[in-house]
């Protein structure tokens, strides 16, 4: 079963030195149809003017990664951690049982865009952990978080993977997908067809009750795969 989530039809929230766009509910945006799917919770496309951001707010039991598309994030948590997170390079931050954070755009000059994604843990409380990884942009399939670590990727407290997809123009990639498991796939850029359903940038499409699939790219196309339970 295929389900897209059209980018147009995103919840919306400007505030000036920020425009957002929000796959799922999300702060003053509620649709209960769109709540989230599986334990993935939040996929946010944010815009950040030069030198604004998020003053310290809090976190609890939450897994949240960041991808920067372009410029850097300024990052700094109660933690210790104090960051530059520049774009192509993925950030997960597990809150644990409770962390304070900071994300303001590095640059007085550009526009900082990310994604900032959360999802929910299968434990609760906790140390807070944070990791920060650039997996390059190798065509195909890449892992980027797993529950083990496993093939370098970065460590999830839950049962779920995250793959980068980069296909050239033309190009196919197939995905199986085991019983019980779901997908949700987020198109980043270019156009990719889904099984004969078409995602435009800013798409995503849920799928569940499907043991395979292939993926070909219309112009050269960049997406995040997650594989959820």
């Amino acid at each position: 079963m295929f389900d897209i989530r059209y980018a147009a039809d995103r919840g919306k929230a400007d505030f000036g030195w920020l425009q957002s766009r929000h796959t799922f509910s999300f702060a003053s945006y509620y649709d209960p149809a769109q709540m989230g799917f599986s334990a993935l919770r939040v996929i946010n496309d944010d815009r950040v003017a030069p030198g604004a951001g998020f003053d310290t707010h809090g976190h609890k039991d939450m897994e949240i990664l960041s991808l920067v598309l372009s410029g850097k994030i300024a990052h700094k948590d109660s933690a210790g951690n104090t960051e530059i997170l520049p774009a192509g390079e993925f950030q997960l931050m597990s809150a644990g049982r409770g962390i304070y954070h900071s994300e303001f755009n590095a640059s007085e000059q550009d526009e900082l865009t990310f994604l900032q994604i959360w999802l929910q843990p299968n434990q609760q409380g906790g140390e807070p952990g944070y990791q920060q990884k650039d997996f390059g942009q190798r065509d195909g399939l890449t892992l980027i978080l797993s529950p083990d670590g496993r093939d370098g990727s970065l460590t999830l407290r839950q049962d779920a993977l995250l793959y980068q997809l980069l296909l050239p123009q033309a190009q196919q990639q197939t995905y199986s997908i085991a019983a019980g498991r779901k997908l949700y796939i987020h198109l980043i850029s270019g156009e990719l067809d889904v099984a004969g359903n078409q995602l435009q940038p800013g798409d995503g499409i849920k799928i569940s009750n499907e043991t395979a699939l292939t993926l070909t790219a219309g112009t050269a196309a960049k997406a995040l795969i997650f594989d959820l339970p």
